[in-house]
């Protein structure tokens, strides 16, 4: 793909608020954020918010350098679909990211691989990047099945959405068994499984496997932050209930600040 060797991958940090929120508490937080003074231009900050404060955001973060987006968008373009949403409301309301096949989603609503690289398809066709979620259960990874798992996952994705559309997305592993439970996998687990989903990326094209952001979601708050993001093949992180707290989330942010000057 002509040009792909000239991106650079950069931390991506995600704040995903799940079903939290109210507008007085979020205009709250997004104030504590946007006083954060600037970080390094390696580190780019989205918030992932209920649909209902869209507009919200783009009115607090319309004119800074913090991004916004969706938890989850619709794999149909329009039509008699109650209670979803099209990527092009996402965009008409300036978002530039949409969370995609998030675990609760695929858990709590039977999304399958296929309408997960469909929502994908429908983001990209917006301009959207969406953050493509995958990982494993806590009984898949005991019975020794992750790779198995993700390489369908990964696989299906792949199938469809091809490299063009996988250079303009970004993949989160997201053991599932590390979800709000406060149980992290150990670096050294991350870094493996990270490495894992480059190479399989680099069976697609060496390119994509140099460029493509990917993310790691499972209990990462200030804490633990500085050892993930010093890891090699974790390009940021999809934060869960840390993003909800400034401090917390503004201290990922610096770790993968530190990070990025380490790597330069």
């Amino acid at each position: 793909m002509q040009g792909l060797e000239q991106l650079m991958r950069k931390k991506l940090i995600a704040g995903n608020w799940k079903m939290h929120g109210s507008r007085v508490a979020n205009e709250i937080l997004v104030r504590s954020l946007l006083a954060e003074p600037a970080l390094e231009p390696s580190v780019e900050l989205v918030v992932l918010v209920p649909a209902p404060y869209l507009a919200q955001m783009q009115q607090l973060l319309g004119d800074s350098a913090c991004a916004w987006g969706g938890q989850d968008v619709s794999d149909q373009e329009r039509g008699a679909f109650t209670g979803e949403v099209a990527a092009s409301m996402l965009r008409e309301f300036g978002c530039r990211y949409t969370v995609v096949g998030h675990s609760e989603r695929r858990q709590r609503h039977g999304e399958t691989d296929v309408q997960v690289a469909a929502k994908a398809q429908q983001a990209l066709s917006q301009d959207l990047i969406p953050i493509l979620c995958l990982g494993e259960s806590l009984e898949q990874r005991e019975a020794g099945k992750t790779a198995q798992v993700m390489r369908h996952q990964l696989g299906v994705l792949l199938d469809v959405l091809g490299e063009a559309g996988m250079v303009r997305s970004v993949l989160a592993y997201e053991p599932v068994w590390a979800i709000g439970t406060g149980r992290s996998a150990t670096p050294a687990q991350v870094q493996e499984v990270h490495a894992w989903l480059r190479q399989q990326c680099a069976e697609v094209s060496p390119g994509l496997a140099e460029n493509i952001q990917i993310l790691y979601g499972g209990s990462v708050k200030g804490a633990n932050a500085v050892e993930l993001m010093a890891l090699p093949d974790v390009d940021g992180a999809l934060v869960g209930g840390a993003s909800l707290v400034a401090q917390e989330f503004l201290a990922i942010a610096r770790a993968a600040a530190k990070a990025s000057q380490r790597t330069e």
